[in-house]
């Protein structure tokens, strides 16, 4: 099941990751994390290193045999948490935290990079190690990579996630739609502010932005076919400021989940539709602001099956799962603009050592016994696309 090459290395990446663990860094802010990966990976013979931002590296690694160019893709951003696991290793950055497993996702990256980096002569083709910065802050390292040019000449790109929603040893699957796409919307509804004593010379945005969100809430019921997954979440709600004014405004902030192209293409005029009927009838007026963020992760299904059979193959058939797909965004989708992709669920989620707390928590916890599956699952990958005819 398990390489000698990956066991022998899995005390280093596991140490890997809890150094990055301690040191978390915000999107667009991992200095420290990537001065780290260049430390390590300029220690590891025949790879040719690139910055193509300010933050986030690409390690090349050519075969000795002519071949297609694959790419593989781990992100490094921190969360705005502040951690409280009580970990020895715990985040030493106050009000940030590795609280999604991207430190995982790096250290299995590295250790992957460098045991492939001594098979190189099995090689044909050539592997880019995309060491990617802020996946967590739209509008996201991917975008910023690929406008770099990272992708040039890349035939397919391979991407994984650790999960607590599925058992360690486990690969979650699906051919198609995997992550939803994330949008923003924000409004602002406009009223007429004034004494509470006297409602009636005012226009209250207060209960025009009540009678909105209630109205939103019929989107995905009535406007949407039952047989597609959407979401359409209020999150903030902002307005007020002594408990007997009635505000002049009110400002309403949420995200939406979408699969379906056209139902995202749609969405923001069936919005502000809403939002301007409810306004007209208050008599208040508003402003409305729809920011696209994530497109949906699409893997291709030639390449899924590649990599369900990998997994069958290497972990036994139970341990390839078949997923529904998933409510989160990723941005790993601006990288497969040009090329066709898979991306992965890898699980770690122990029952039996309490790592069970779900991501984006002060509390997450992440099993260390899945990275060797990860780290073996990326080497038998490269090897298995690269292997010449």
């Amino acid at each position: 099941m398990f390489s000698q090459e990956v066991l022998a290395l899995e005390p280093q990446f596991i140490a890997w990751r809890r150094e990055l663990h301690a040191a978390p860094e915000l999107s667009f802010q991992e200095f420290r994390t990537t001065d780290f990966l260049l430390e390590h990976l300029r220690a590891i013979p025949g790879l040719e290193l690139q910055r193509p931002t300010k933050t986030g590296v690409v390690a090349v690694l050519r075969g000795a045999h002519p071949g297609p160019a694959i790419a593989l893709r781990a992100d490094i951003d921190a969360l705005p948490i502040t951690e409280e696991t009580g970990l020895p290793f715990a985040s030493k950055t106050p009000g940030v935290m590795h609280a999604c497993g991207h430190d995982g996702h790096a250290a299995m990256q590295l250790a992957a990079a460098q045991i492939l980096a001594g098979q190189r002569e099995q090689l044909h083709g050539e592997v880019r190690f995309l060491f990617q910065h802020a996946e967590e802050l739209p509008p996201g390292g991917a975008a910023e990579m690929l406008r770099a040019g990272v992708m040039e000449g890349v035939s397919e790109i391979y991407g994984m996630h650790l999960s607590s929603s599925f058992p360690t040893g486990t690969f979650g699957i699906r051919s198609g739609a995997l992550t939803s796409a994330t949008d923003r919307f924000d409004i602002q509804v406009i009223g007429k502010g004034g004494h509470s004593a006297f409602p009636e010379t005012c226009v209250d945005p207060i209960v025009t932005a009540a009678q909105i969100i209630t109205a939103l809430q019929t989107v995905v019921a009535r406007r949407i076919r039952a047989v597609e997954p959407a979401v359409v979440s209020v999150c903030m709600v902002q307005g007020g400021q002594a408990y007997n004014i009635i505000p002049g405004e009110v400002t309403i902030t949420g995200s939406t989940r979408t699969f379906d192209r056209e139902t995202r293409r749609t969405l923001p005029q069936t919005l502000e539709q809403i939002v301007r009927g409810v306004c007209d009838a208050a008599g208040a007026s508003y402003t409305f602001r729809f920011s696209l963020g994530y497109a949906s992760v699409i893997n291709d299904p030639d390449l899924t099956q590649f990599g369900r059979q990998l997994v069958q193959d290497t972990f036994g058939r139970e341990a390839a799962l078949e997923i529904e797909p998933l409510m989160p965004g990723e941005d790993f989708s601006a990288l497969q603009e040009n090329c066709p992709g898979f991306f992965v669920e890898l699980g770690a989620r122990n029952e039996a050592t309490g790592c069970t707390v779900p991501h984006h928590n002060s509390r997450y916890l992440m099993d260390e016994a899945a990275l060797k599956y990860g780290v073996e699952y990326l080497c038998r990958l490269v090897r298995g696309r690269l292997q010449g005819a």
